[in-house]
């Protein structure tokens, strides 16, 4: 429910259109020459412009965040909906200023002056006209905007579309900057944005200046891990904990699987296997002093054989080999497969549902973090950005109407139980949603206004883990975290924005081999083809793209970790 849920669907909605970009927004593309500025940040002047972090006391959780080192922390759980909503924002936050604001959206967008926007913009004491634009053609809608220098006053730009919207030759000229009135203790002023997580800004930092406001944050932001049908392997009396290995996992797929009975362990599990099981970095490692591509490391190469050797075991889904993934929920709630890769998203109500649904049973799990080894302590990488989700002011903007869009921001980004934080995602009570068991529930005005999520795009609070009427989801998912949050490392180049040439771009994208490289967990290619794949890529720009990347930002800007 809430940011939570908004925060899933949005996520998965966005995976469908960006595919696997949307999980690693690292880098971005622009022409130029390979002299023209990168756009990372100094660490002395990032830390310069960065906000000052100041948590938020104001609203209690059931099950309280755990930090697992500097900027790790898990979500905090909340089991209920809190009944006695707090004020966080005194007054009406804005000044009577007219402003336009675009986002994204996958869905029916909401009508023009519908009774939410009406009494959002009494809320927040502006007219701010929103204008949601199709998500599925967004990332060509705003190159257009951006052509004609005819940008609104707000706009949501996901990071993983970088290359496409230039983001490097727009911060500083039709962007905002942000950090005379942010950076430091300035940030006081607005308590809400304040308690947002360090790495989020850094998320929206170009060349020493804060330019992005940071929506769906969290301090536990991976890509996903290795899940299971529990209640299906906690009848046959087998648990998470007894996977500590590849090869336990490999032989657990040999018990479980009966293609007899139309059943087989795995779904595809490579995305979420490869660089924390077997250490595989995300993209980068430094090894030496020396950047080294993920494709020349041997983690890389070991994973894709054991991989490869899974897909030609007979325990992988046939319809997974196909490379048919849209319908891996329905085999995985039908039982069909008990074992499969999926990100954070998932494991939420609306999945218990819909397993809920094909058996009364069904729980959602997920294994330990475990190293491919058995020996080696387990580790995962963070996402390569705290968030995807930042918006951005024009730079147009006056001082005044700057301050007073950080206010509304401010309001926007109230903590979950608080009085802000309901009207922003639910709207006003008896007109947009009414409380049913403590829960609350949309209208059909609010399904049709509310749930087509614009507002928590601009700016929201830190991600929480709520699934009323689903407190088992929420428990077990809290606790994975907990249990988990000391093996999340941080990649090289940790939310660090880096521009670069279109040449590099393309090097780093590998398309051809990232194609052989699935062609092999499939079971279609051997390594052996991946090795000559990686052959032709790094004559073919590889190994261009690693000396650019080693003179323009490690040598300069270190790792960012």
């Amino acid at each position: 429910m809430g940011i939570e849920w908004n925060r899933r669907r949005f996520i998965s909605a966005a995976a469908t259109v960006a595919g696997a970009a949307a999980v690693a927004p690292v880098l971005s593309a622009c022409t130029g020459s390979p002299a023209q500025q990168t756009g990372a940040n100094t660490e002395s002047g990032l830390q310069a412009a960065l906000p000052a972090y100041l948590p938020s006391t104001a609203v209690k959780a059931d099950i309280p965040a755990v930090a697992g080192g500097p900027d790790v922390l898990t979500d905090a759980g909340f089991l209920s909906y809190p009944a006695n909503l707090v004020t966080t924002v005194s007054g009406v936050p804005g000044r009577g200023g007219s402003y336009s604001a675009v986002t994204p959206l996958w869905g029916t967008v909401p009508p023009a002056g519908n009774s939410f926007y009406q009494a959002m913009n009494k809320a927040l004491g502006v007219d701010l006209a929103m204008k949601p634009a199709d998500g599925n053609n967004y990332n060509t809608i705003v190159p257009t905007m951006t052509a004609a220098k005819r940008l609104p006053d707000w706009i949501q730009l996901p990071a993983w579309w970088n290359p496409n919207f230039n983001m490097g030759g727009l911060v500083g000229t039709q962007l905002a900057d942000l950090t005379p009135y942010l950076a430091g203790d300035k940030i006081k002023k607005y308590p809400n944005l304040a308690a947002l997580p360090t790495g989020a800004w850094k998320a929206g930092a170009w060349g020493d200046k804060l330019y992005g406001i940071p929506s769906y944050s969290t301090g536990f932001s991976i890509a996903g891990m290795i899940q299971y049908r529990r209640d299906i392997l906690d009848a046959k009396g087998i648990t998470a904990d007894q996977v500590r290995s590849a090869d336990d996992l490999m032989n657990l797929g040999k018990e479980l699987t009966d293609a007899k009975a139309g059943v087989w362990a795995f779904d595809d599990v490579w995305t979420y296997l490869y660089n924390s099981a077997f250490g595989a970095p995300y993209k980068w490692r430094v090894d030496n002093g020396k950047l080294v591509y993920k494709y020349e490391t041997p983690e890389f190469l070991e994973a894709l054989d054991w991989h490869y050797r899974l897909a030609t075991s007979g325990y992988l889904h046939p319809d997974a080999l196909a490379g048919d993934n849209a319908n891996a929920n329905t085999r995985f709630y039908a039982g069909k497969t008990l074992i499969g890769g999926g990100g954070p998203g998932q494991w939420n109500l609306a999945d218990h549902q819909s397993g809920a649904a094909a058996n009364p049973n069904y729980r959602r799990g997920a294994f330990p973090i475990f190293a491919a080894d058995g020996k080696s302590a387990p580790h995962i990488p963070m996402n390569p950005l705290s968030t995807n989700v930042l918006s951005y002011l024009n730079a147009a903007l006056k001082p005044e109407q700057i301050e007073e869009l950080l206010s509304v921001a401010n309001y926007l980004a109230a903590p979950f139980g608080s009085v802000e934080y309901s009207m922003v995602n639910y709207g006003v009570e008896g007109v947009h949603y009414t409380m049913v068991n403590g829960v609350p529930t949309a209208t059909e005005e609010g399904k049709k206004d509310v749930q087509a999520a614009t507002y928590p795009f601009l700016s929201s609070p830190q991600a929480v883990i709520s699934n009323p009427g689903a407190d088992v989801v929420t428990k077990d998912y809290a606790a994975w975290q907990a249990a988990n949050v000391k093996a999340l490392t941080k990649p090289v180049f940790w939310n660090m924005n880096v521009s670069m040439p279109l040449s590099m771009s393309t090097a780093d994208a590998a398309q051809a081999v990232e194609d052989t490289v699935k062609d092999c967990y499939h079971g279609k290619k051997k390594v052996a083809d991946v090795r000559a794949a990686i052959a032709g890529w790094k004559s073919g720009g590889g190994d261009r793209l690693t000396q650019w990347m080693t003179d323009n930002v490690l040598q300069k800007y270190g790792t960012g970790q």
